[in-house]
């Protein structure tokens, strides 16, 4: 059925996301929280942090749909929850399809005069279980319709963190899991290489006009990344890296550290790709221009407890690893947007 002017100008307008301007620093930051007290996450939960930082960039005009996980366990014990938002939970895998189906709801509530007509933000999260694994297909799916806004934003602790610390598809290579112990004939027993998820959503959707990886160590250029993915229009995506101390084994007040660490050794960049063009960020980018030299992963690995059987042997292994995706693609380990290597180049 052919849609009059009339019509496709009110689905137009309703297509139009918030606008939200990058915030310029941490004194810039608004005080109001709409993640508050009354969770029970680990001590030192990054994805708790998460949680805050996410939603306060949205700030109180959003509707949170949380996935199966650590981030929905934690947050609603019986008749308590710290979401200030309306927040609803979903299936464990589902994050894209109720990221859609949330977005489709509003626009029709709209057009009905059933709630006011103003953008609303729609933000679905899920783990990496429940997105790099499980969630993949809706995710996908979602990320290929372009007329309905709304960012899923998946928390990346690598592993199944909430059904106690089982391998997935974003845990390291030889980290110790409750799938992968170490054992005495086997020391390492989890040979794949961490799943690239954001870069495989930003290469393989390019309708998708957002595309970023995140750590909240640096909170100020993941909560610009949040407003970012919510105002550029369509479905968006956003990869956390989250360190768990639980899960990682290490003391709970190194997890700030620690995604600080990651990025610095290059082994989780931070970029994004906003219609098609990427862009190198923060610390990351000062590696890429030689303007900070990449610490070597061992400086990583050994704060750790899952590494701790990790030889010199397995240390040099990974850390050849992460120099050859620095060698060889912009984004490391995205084929499809490679640059060629210059062989004679300095070492980064």
């Amino acid at each position: 059925m052919a849609v009059s002017d009339r019509e496709l100008a009110e689905l137009t307008h309703l297509k139009t996301p918030q606008k939200l301007d990058p915030f310029k620093g941490v004194k810039k930051l608004p005080l109001e929280e709409y993640f508050t007290s009354g969770h029970r996450t680990c001590q030192g939960c990054e994805s708790a942090l998460v949680m805050k930082l996410m939603v306060k960039a949205a700030g109180p005009r959003t509707i949170v749909l949380g996935s199966t996980g650590c981030m929905y366990v934690a947050n609603t014990t019986y008749y308590s929850t710290p979401w200030v938002v309306p927040w609803m939970h979903t299936q464990l895998g589902s994050s894209g399809s109720a990221a859609l189906g949330a977005s489709a709801a509003v626009r029709a509530l709209i057009r009905k005069k059933k709630i006011k007509d103003e953008p609303i933000n729609i933000i679905a999260f899920c783990g990496d279980g429940g997105g790099a694994d499980m969630g993949v297909s809706g995710i996908s799916a979602t990320l290929t319709h372009p007329e309905y806004n709304c960012l899923i934003l998946m928390y990346d602790n690598e592993s199944y963190a909430n059904t106690d610390i089982q391998l997935s598809g974003s845990t390291p290579y030889g980290a110790h899991t409750t799938f992968s112990p170490p054992g005495t004939k086997k020391r390492i027993m989890h040979h794949r290489w961490k799943k690239n998820f954001a870069a495989m959503m930003a290469a393989g959707h390019p309708t998708c006009r957002f595309v970023s990886t995140v750590c909240m160590s640096y909170p100020v250029l993941a909560m610009n990344a949040v407003r970012r993915a919510l105002s550029i229009g369509g479905p968006t995506f956003i990869h956390s890296l989250d360190p768990c101390p639980k899960g990682w084994d290490y003391d709970p007040m190194l997890s700030h550290e620690l995604g600080e660490i990651a990025v610095e050794t290059g082994i989780w960049p931070l970029w994004q790709v906003e219609d098609g063009k990427l862009a190198l960020i923060g610390k990351t980018r000062d590696i890429a221009d030689n303007r900070f030299k990449r610490r070597p992963v061992r400086d990583y690995l050994l704060k750790q407890g899952r590494f701790a059987h990790f030889t010199d042997d397995d240390i040099d292994y990974f850390q050849a690893k992460v120099d050859e995706t620095w060698k060889k693609w912009v984004v490391p380990g995205v084929i499809p947007i490679a640059k060629e290597v210059d062989n004679d180049a300095p070492p980064v």
